[in-house]
């Protein structure tokens, strides 16, 4: 008798899900499924749950999905695509094309289930719309239907039995999925409810109303409140007010709907947002001026253009846009031109002459006199005969302490002859 009664337990929820399914959808159908620890092949594929076929609940039928039977956990999803408002959920569980009882060896391992609706594939992040722990090996129903007026983007199978855990004798040791489908119910679009999905949220800034009573469960991006009344705070936009605005110019003028700076970006960022600073090397309002020559260009303020580690050698000042004083060089402008012919053209990054060297100097620094003996422009010219050569002027050839015998004249190059 008892495998009688879970016979006719079956056919009658068989019968409510069709009366449930009246005016819904079943938007599960098609849809992308997953399933962990998947048995290999097409014939136990997750997508078989939500392929409309239930004609053949045996495990070799092609209908089911089916995970590995020597398993701790079994977790199989459907993705729905999008957020729906969801009104039930039946599952036709793989029964051999027996009936469920004590008989079927395949009814302990579907007792203590759980149904979940979420917006990720997280079960934990969701609402639990079903945890069995009522039915037995002789009541479990081959097709189980729950109402669940929730809103989800999945619908979560799970199944456990947990190391340390005591479970009913009913219960296998093991658990696999065995789904050979699974309905889900509700609207195919938000923001309506009623039997027919045909009544619009009566609140207007609500997206997601109780599929039976209207109750706003979720407000559009951009609102909060019970009745989704209020804009987000400032400073806060998108789904739930979670979002956080960018860089805007004006934190009033950030969208409360998608977060876009309706005025623009504040300086130093850039994008519809503003959350992207300025690209390498540019800075301020529009990202439209350029660093100066800091030290390291990533470290080129994107919203004034201060260097943070300093000038690169050459210039100097917060922005390291202006060069070395006249007559300075290098890093920190702290070196001192050498001798050049034009000091205008000392080279303010490494001190270089330009145009070469002032008299009595020679080098690219023009920092190191001519050699003994030598002197004048490009120290091209000879010393005369000075009565100690290392007198001889560097940049006019001088003889500083006077001439050897026999020769006179400031440059000592006159015979007394």
């Amino acid at each position: 008798m008892p495998w009688l009664l879970t016979r006719m337990y079956a056919v009658f929820v068989c019968v409510g899900v069709f009366a449930f399914a009246n005016g819904y959808v079943n938007i599960a159908l098609y849809k992308q499924a997953y399933q962990h620890n998947s048995e290999a092949g097409d014939t136990f594929n997750a997508s078989n749950a939500v392929d409309g076929r239930k004609s053949n609940l045996s495990v070799d039928g092609g209908q089911c999905a089916v995970s590995y039977w020597g398993k701790k956990t079994a977790t199989w999803w459907v993705n729905l695509y999008s957020i729906h408002s969801i009104h039930h959920i039946a599952i036709y569980f793989m029964t051999n094309n027996q009936p469920l009882g004590p008989s079927n060896l395949l009814t302990k391992y579907i007792l203590g289930f759980s149904v979940y609706v979420s917006n990720t594939t997280d079960r934990l992040q969701g609402t639990l719309c079903y945890k069995d722990d009522n039915f037995t090996l002789f009541t479990m129903p081959a097709v189980f239907t729950t109402t669940c007026p929730v809103h989800g983007q999945y619908v979560i199978y799970y199944n456990e039995r947990r190391q340390g855990v005591t479970n009913p004798d009913d219960y296998s040791k093991y658990v696999f999925t065995g789904l050979c489908e699974v309905e889900v119910y509700g609207c195919p679009a938000t923001g309506y409810f009623g039997s027919n999905c045909s009544v619009p949220c009566p609140d207007v800034n609500c997206q997601y109303c109780h599929i039976e009573t209207g109750t706003c469960q979720g407000c559009k991006p951009g609102y909060q409140g019970h009745r989704c009344e209020l804009a987000c705070d400032e400073g806060s936009y998108g789904p739930e007010c979670k979002q956080i605005c960018g860089q805007c110019r004006e934190v009033n003028q950030c969208s409360n709907i998608n977060g876009t700076c309706l005025t623009g970006c504040d300086a130093g960022y850039q994008g519809n947002f503003c959350k992207t600073p300025c690209d390498r090397g540019l800075y301020g309002f529009k990202c439209n001026k350029t660093c100066g020559q800091c030290r390291g260009l990533s470290q080129c303020s994107n919203i004034n253009g201060t260097c943070f580690t300093g000038c690169d050698a050459g210039y100097q000042g917060d922005l390291c846009k202006t060069s070395c004083d006249r007559g300075l060089y290098g890093s920190e402008c702290n070196e001192t031109c050498g001798h050049c012919r034009d000091l205008n053209q000392c080279s303010n990054v490494n001190g270089t002459c330009l145009t070469g060297c002032a008299a009595g100097y020679q080098g690219n620094l023009c920092k190191s006199p001519c050699y003994k003996g030598l002197y004048g422009s490009e120290c091209n010219k000879t010393c005369g005969h000075c009565r100690d050569v290392n007198q001889c002027s560097n940049i006019y050839g001088t003889c500083v302490t006077g001439c050897d015998a026999g020769y006179e004249g400031s440059l000592c190059k006159t015979c007394k002859c």
